[in-house]
């Protein structure tokens, strides 16, 4: 699909708790994300589906240079001047294009749509020269079986050197963090999520909200745990081996972060 020669390596695909724009502020998240990028390959490209872009039928972002998405409020000047200047990836989106097109499957273009924070938050501590170049797309549902499926149709990129990423967060409820320190829901959620995982239940997982205890408390929308399906459908054949790189709480919200093959 790219019109250099394939990579003989294939990428992993990941899940990854983004945090909010202080998470640059942390003393210890940022080295945890530069930590695990510095183990992986280097990607040709970096194809990100962000819980911050919900646009059905499924678009594609810009794929030239345009201003980041400051899609937050409130917080002090200086996190509104973050720049993330990564180049755009128009022979990626064609591949996605090729790939998802389909009866019943349109694809449309939003060229004026640049990364959010759930994009270009973690990618300025992974990938910090901004050199790689970066596709998003929307998340088209939250449904998770549809969202595994869109994973499967684009697995393939994997093969091509693009590092396929959903970024979410693995618990997220903020209107439920009253007090200070990790909330009982948000410990019981990432605790399930975790057994889960290493048992490989993926029926309970795509039946999250249900089958995990404080499931309703820990997404009461699911937008935060919809990332995840892409990456596994996009890790069908690497599933055996989930490995949690990042885990932990970062106000309150349980920040576990996967890596699949």
């Amino acid at each position: 699909m790219f019109a250099e020669p394939q990579v003989s390596e294939r990428m992993p695909a990941l899940y990854l708790s983004h945090g909010a724009p202080p998470l640059a502020d942390d003393p210890v998240w940022p080295g945890q994300l530069a930590a695990w990028s510095a183990g992986l390959p280097r990607p040709r490209a970096i194809l990100v589906v962000s819980a911050h872009w919900e646009e059905a039928p499924l678009a594609l972002g810009a794929t030239t240079a345009v201003p980041l998405v400051y899609d937050f409020w409130g917080f002090p000047e200086h996190y509104y001047r973050v720049r993330y200047d990564a180049p755009g990836a128009p022979e990626l989106a064609a591949s996605v294009r090729k790939l998802l097109r389909a009866p019943g499957m349109p694809v449309q273009d939003i060229p004026d749509r640049g990364l959010d924070h759930g994009a270009y938050v973690p990618l300025v501590e992974m990938f910090p020269d901004a050199d790689i170049p970066v596709l998003q797309v929307s998340l088209p549902t939250l449904d998770p079986a549809r969202l595994m499926d869109l994973g499967r149709k684009l697995a393939p990129l994997r093969d091509e050197g693009v590092l396929i990423v959903g970024s979410g967060f693995f618990t997220h409820n903020l209107a439920a963090l009253r007090h200070a320190g990790v909330p009982s829901w948000s410990t019981e959620f990432d605790d399930w999520g975790r057994r889960a995982l290493e048992a490989r239940d993926w029926d309970a997982l795509l039946d999250f909200q249900a089958a995990a205890p404080a499931g309703q408390y820990a997404h009461p929308r699911t937008e935060h745990f919809a990332p995840l399906f892409v990456t596994m459908g996009a890790a069908e054949g690497d599933l055996d081996g989930p490995q949690s790189v990042i885990d932990g709480f970062w106000m309150g919200l349980a920040k576990r972060s996967l890596q699949f093959g």
